[in-house]
């Protein structure tokens, strides 16, 4: 370790500059790896630990780049050259669940399906369920307002959000937020720091609540001749208001790529719809949504027949992108249109595929019109630069349906140039004030969102 870092004074076990270690938190999930390498990478434990890191490199002025498990798709933990990263993995603690209250107190570190077991084994609910809930964390999910399969009927990440404990870029610890059922003293400062991204603050305790364990799901599933047509289903279903916790859809390219990582079975439909319900009726729900389905054109319609096949139902979702990623060099997009207009988004997918040549598997949470349009191309410099024109061609439609260019994902650094578009000058003034108030040096994950180096 060199002597010259200011974070040497933390001692090996907080701060490593070993280069394969440092290397190895450099980037995230999204395909591109890092954007010029990190200097070092800080491994805090606890809060105190965060709060001297953050006093040094606001001193130093020196760029920090937070990051949870690294399973992002946004390019947000992207460390820029001669930054360090800061790494919550080890701040892995639950530190209360209060089944009385309904609340559970966690680190950033928990992983999602962790807090979701322990919920459970409380006889409680923590609902959101992002398809990279086996290993994903809870600060990362905060940090992106993470959504899920189940966001139809329970909403993103944020929704469950009380309260934080968030170290600031100077090093000052805030506790925003409350722990009661109700509270609205002050600004909604919890809200601002969640979907943040790291830019604002380094989040170090979280205070979610729970809800009371739902029925049994249930779970069916339909096929369709043609994408255009389980689309029109999707819009049946929304506008009928029916109880669904979760709606979700693969096309014929995503269903084969799983069929060939798993070997399930999906024979080869245009496309499935995934459907769920878990309310006190929910074998009552599932019929009405597979009569929907049926009078929409569905080639057939299934109801799962026990928790085990349902729970393969969903593994399938799961593996959308596992499976699209050995088809080639990828680029996933994440776009959310209001529901009338999914047919319509899905539409113009298809048209930009066909126009740029490229292979896009179409996948996502068509219940809430978030869609996840997976681009797939052979690695060339021809197929790279159709894919980026067919991502921008589906983002820009995706603002002419009236819709936002992140549902889940967050913007990262690989949409940051689109928020300009999405956001009118007004909302960018004041989203550029709060990241000078808060961090004023600029040291907390530059080049993230915003674009301020």
């Amino acid at each position: 370790m060199s002597g010259g870092s200011p974070f040497a004074v933390l001692g090996p076990d907080l701060y490593v500059e070993d280069p394969d270690v440092v290397a190895a938190h450099a980037g995230d999930a999204s395909e591109g790896g890092g954007v010029g390498g990190p200097a070092g990478l800080l491994r805090p434990r606890t809060t105190s630990d965060v709060a001297a890191a953050l006093a040094l490199a606001h001193e130093h002025r020196v760029p920090v780049v937070p990051r949870g498990a690294g399973s992002g798709l946004s390019g947000g933990a992207q460390a820029p050259a001669g930054s360090v990263v800061l790494s919550t993995a080890r701040m892995d603690r639950v530190l209360e669940l209060d089944p009385v209250e309904r609340v559970a107190v966690v680190q950033p570190g928990v992983v999602t399906a962790d807090l979701r077991a322990a919920a459970r084994a409380a006889g409680l609910f923590y609902p959101p369920d992002p398809g990279s809930v086996a290993f994903s964390t809870i600060g990362g999910n905060v940090a992106t307002n993470a959504g899920g399969m189940c966001c139809l009927k329970y909403g993103v990440t944020g929704d469950f959000v009380l309260g934080v404990e968030v170290v600031l870029a100077d090093g000052t610890v805030a506790r925003p937020g409350r722990r009661t059922a109700k509270g609205v003293a002050g600004y909604d400062l919890t809200r601002l720091l969640v979907g943040s991204e790291g830019t604002l603050g380094v989040i170090t305790e979280i205070t979610v609540r729970l809800l009371a364990a739902p029925a049994p799901a249930r779970t069916v599933v339909a096929t369709f001749a043609s994408l255009e047509a389980a689309g029109a289903a999707v819009h049946a279903l929304t506008a009928s208001a029916t109880p669904l916790s979760m709606l979700e859809l693969m096309d014929r390219t995503t269903l084969r790529a799983v069929d060939e990582l798993t070997g399930m079975g999906l024979r080869d439909p245009a496309a499935m719809l995934l459907l769920q319900a878990d309310d006190p009726d929910a074998a009552a729900t599932v019929a009405a949504a597979g009569r929907t389905c049926t009078a929409h054109g569905a080639l057939d319609v299934a109801v799962a027949e026990d928790d085990a096949e349902s729970e393969a139902l969903l593994e399938a979702r799961r593996q959308a992108l596992p499976a699209l990623e050995r088809l080639g060099s990828w680029l996933l997009d994440d776009v959310c249109v209001p529901r009338s207009r999914v047919v319509e988004l899905v539409r113009r997918i298809e048209q930009v595929a066909a126009r740029e040549r490229v292979t896009i598997g179409v996948f996502g949470h068509a219940g809430d019109g978030n869609m996840h349009p997976t681009l797939v191309h052979d690695g060339s410099p021809e197929g790279a630069f159709a894919t980026r024109r067919a991502f921008d061609a589906i983002t820009e439609a995706t603002l002419e349906l009236g819709g936002t260019i992140t549902g889940e994902h967050g913007v990262g650094r690989l949409k940051r140039d689109w928020l300009h578009r999405e956001l009118d000058p007004g909302t960018l003034a004041m989203s550029r004030a709060v990241k000078d108030a808060l961090d004023p040096r600029g040291i907390l994950n530059p080049g993230c969102v915003l674009g301020v180096e």
